[in-house]
């Protein structure tokens, strides 16, 4: 299983390294977080602190992971390659897992280029090392949750450009949504709405704490939006 994986990813990873959209994304976070760097680290009269930074960027990802993983099922739908893989001697979780570690390893790769950053607030201010190191753990598991949705998204439909949105949708869903709704009715339901609020369970290690509920949340998310995935996937073989 871990060697069939090992390719799918590989060849999900070249795939994702071959498209378009994936170096308009990777040049629009590059900006965005440059951007962010500036205007929530480096300000006069405040503290250098990167959190104001990860905060504002798991925004931008709630748009961003969807245009990375519209293309990962749906465009084997949409050119027939689905029909190889499910005749390949690879099971439907391997290729879900393939396609998941695929652009995760993107998303990584993205993540560390804001390390450059770091680096800066490291050399002219005085960075917390905590609030780094743990917000960056935060931000893998985040993106994990993301591109697991994502995914889900893609498998729906054969159409990228309707994967994205139906990415995009649901995570606004557990971000934007959530979070207007826990501000609207405020009290017991703020306490609720919390909980599946992602940008919320993701405020502690944004904050350089640890938090084992959140550690929770964000690993079933994932595992729950890669069991969905896997079922439709498996839908699919018996159409």
């Amino acid at each position: 299983m871990i060697r069939n994986v090992k390719a799918l990813t590989q060849r999900e990873l070249v795939a994702t390294f071959y498209s378009p959209v994936a170096y308009i994304v990777a040049a629009v976070f590059l900006v965005a977080s440059g951007y962010l760097f500036m205007d929530k680290t480096l300000v006069v009269g405040s503290e250098a602190s990167i959190r104001g930074m990860l905060h504002s960027m798991a925004w931008v990802l709630v748009f961003a992971v969807p245009l990375l993983t519209m293309r990962a099922l749906a465009d084997e739908y949409a050119s027939g390659t689905i029909e190889s893989l499910m005749t390949a001697p690879v099971s439907d979780v391997e290729v879900v897992l393939g396609k998941f570690f695929g652009v995760l390893v993107f998303y990584a790769a993205l993540l560390a280029t804001t390390l450059m950053h770091v680096v800066v607030l490291f050399r002219y201010g005085e960075g917390d090392p905590a609030v780094v190191a743990f917000g960056y753990v935060g931000m893998l598991l985040l993106g994990a949750l993301y591109v697991a949705v994502g995914l889900f998204a893609s498998a729906l439909t054969r159409y990228q450009l309707v994967a994205a949105m139906i990415g995009a949708g649901l995570l606004s869903v557990f971000t934007i949504i959530v979070d207007s709704l826990a501000i609207w009715q405020g009290g017991v339901w703020r306490t609720v709405l919390g909980y599946i609020n992602i940008l919320y369970q993701f405020e502690d290690f944004a904050k350089g704490i640890f938090d084992t509920k959140g550690l929770v949340f964000f690993v079933s998310g994932t595992l729950f939006f890669l069991f969905l995935t896997v079922k439709v996937v498996e839908s699919r073989r018996w159409r």
